[in-house]
């Protein structure tokens, strides 16, 4: 099996939406949980679409902003954007870059601070 489909596991079994897009900002895939998501913003059909025409003036400027700086060095591959309270998670931008360290995207984590209410491995 090739490396590529554990990759896509991981990422299609995340709870949290996953929208990942290239450097010039067009979304190349949504995990299930984004197409659900953002069903009423077009779901699936956001693929091969501009993030940008998403989001307004402001977070555009912010998204563009934090991409010049994962582009100013390889160390600079994470930040913060803004807690959502009412869902109780924190917002972070993570860059994405090949094997030589050359940015080629980047994707928005969501980190979930409410306590786990699924059942526990030791009840299965």
């Amino acid at each position: 099996m090739e490396l590529s489909n554990f990759f896509k596991s991981v990422i299609d079994s995340d709870t949290a939406p996953i929208v990942i897009c290239n450097t010039k900002h067009e979304i190349i895939y949504m995990n299930p949980t984004a197409v659900e998501r953002y069903a009423k913003k077009g779901g699936a059909e956001l693929v091969g679409r501009s993030l940008l025409d998403c989001h307004n003036a402001g977070s555009n400027q912010k998204i563009k902003a934090v991409l010049e700086w994962f582009a100013k060095s390889a160390d600079n591959n994470r930040v913060f954007t803004f807690h959502n309270p009412k869902e109780n998670k924190d917002v972070y931008m993570i860059a994405l870059r090949d094997d030589f360290g050359n940015l080629i995207g980047y994707y928005e984590k969501h980190e979930y601070r409410s306590h786990e209410t699924a059942m526990p491995y030791e009840k299965i």
